[in-house]
């Protein structure tokens, strides 16, 4: 495996790995119904195969690419922040309001999808703006206190020497009904204002209450402190720290599957809905670092960056994609237009899913070579600097 590569493939590397995740964010996001969860025959009556769909593609990625997004956000605020820096300027400002510009597209992606991530990244990319300045001690020790998840770990030891303690109910569970009831009365205009209002603080509180929010935060300075120390170069120095990080992630991720059966499926509530929640969401972690580091090795070969070129341009377009993905399902899966999530098994969503990504990365391939950036991409960067 060569490790001299061109300066480009930096950047590269990164716009791979963001078309990757925006790619397997749509197939689970189809199998899912984009967050309806309704099945023909109801879960019970799904088939043995569609369950191995189901579990095969939550295990490679649920909870897995979604971070690998995350830690790039917090990547692409450092190459944005480092070049305001070089000019002498600081980008905090016009960071916070490239933030509220992300909440408006994510008020617009809200309208079709309950439960959009964008919202959650509008929120949380707070967190960079308040620790843009720290040293990369401090940055490094923020992170890896948020990835602990402490929320969790409190709600676990209050639980162990507090007998009376009781953990908080999950706000999100009922708020789900509410989804669920306008989403079927197959009127856009309920959808519309559900979605906007309702769904947006379901998708906020499950966030929270799941571990993900905090998470999100350790993700996004975890991709600042990597920015910063420069890995992503190709220099052989970063090679060995990349192999050690992917030992270490599947070391990790073996571990925490096996604590998961013990903390989070075979235990009472308290366990599951504290310690439990924390352990999956390490298993998750490590996963997350797996993917990133193969996918950093592997593309310091010629073969597997020729083999992936198509994912550059569908990375570089991932907010026009992941919006008209929204846009998408919602027309195929709810009941105000083609109602096809009690009509078509998971395995059939899954191939759906396949073709809408093989006509995504078509578009995007084409739009590429006429436009520098997508639509939205362009819109929210010309929008930046107004």
């Amino acid at each position: 495996m060569t490790t001299q590569t061109p300066i480009k493939n930096r950047i590269e590397v990164v716009d791979f790995i963001r078309g990757f995740a925006i790619m397997a964010i749509m197939l689970l996001h189809n199998i899912e119904r984009f967050n309806l969860y309704v099945f023909p025959g109801g879960w019970d009556g799904m088939s043995n195969v569609d369950r191995g769909v189901w579990d095969t593609l939550f295990f490679m990625f649920g909870g897995k690419t979604y971070s690998l997004f995350a830690l790039l956000f917090g990547f692409t605020f450092y190459i944005m922040y480092s070049k305001a820096k070089e000019k002498g300027n600081d980008f905090g400002g016009r960071f916070l309001w490239r933030l509220l510009l992300l909440a408006c597209f994510a008020c617009v992606n809200a309208a079709f999808f309950p439960g959009e991530v964008l919202m959650l990244y509008a929120v949380v990319g707070i967190f960079l703006f308040v620790f843009r300045k720290a040293n990369d001690t401090v940055l490094l020790i923020a992170s890896v206190f948020f990835l602990l998840q402490p929320m969790e770990l409190y709600y676990f030891f209050r639980d162990v020497f507090d007998s009376a303690f009781e953990i908080p109910k999950q706000i999100n569970w009922g708020m789900h009904g509410q989804v669920k009831e306008y989403v079927n009365e197959g009127s856009f205009g309920a959808l519309v204002k559900g979605n906007t209002t309702v769904g947006q603080v379901w998708s906020m509180m499950w966030a929270v209450e799941n571990g993900r929010f905090l998470q999100t935060a350790g993700l996004f300075l975890m991709g600042l402190f990597i920015g910063r120390k420069g890995w992503y170069k190709p220099e052989p120095s970063n090679t060995k720290i990349w192999i050690r990080i992917i030992v270490l992630a599947l070391l990790g991720a073996i571990v925490m599957y096996f604590m998961q059966k013990e903390f989070y499926l075979n235990r009472d509530f308290e366990f599951r809905r504290s310690i439990g929640v924390a352990i999956d969401m390490w298993f998750k972690l490590a996963c997350t670092f797996v993917w990133l580091s193969q996918f950093v090795l592997l593309y310091k070969t010629s073969f597997f960056r020729k083999m992936t070129k198509p994912f550059l341009f569908y990375g570089k377009m991932s907010l026009t994609n992941y919006v008209t993905q929204s846009i998408v399902g919602s027309l195929l899966y709810f009941p105000y237009a083609f109602n096809l999530a009690p009509k078509i098994s998971v395995s059939e969503s899954l191939l759906l899913g396949v073709v809408l990504f093989v006509l995504q990365i078509t578009f995007c391939n084409w739009w590429i070579k006429k436009y520098k950036q997508g639509p939205l991409e362009k819109l929210w960067h010309r929008l930046t600097w107004i």
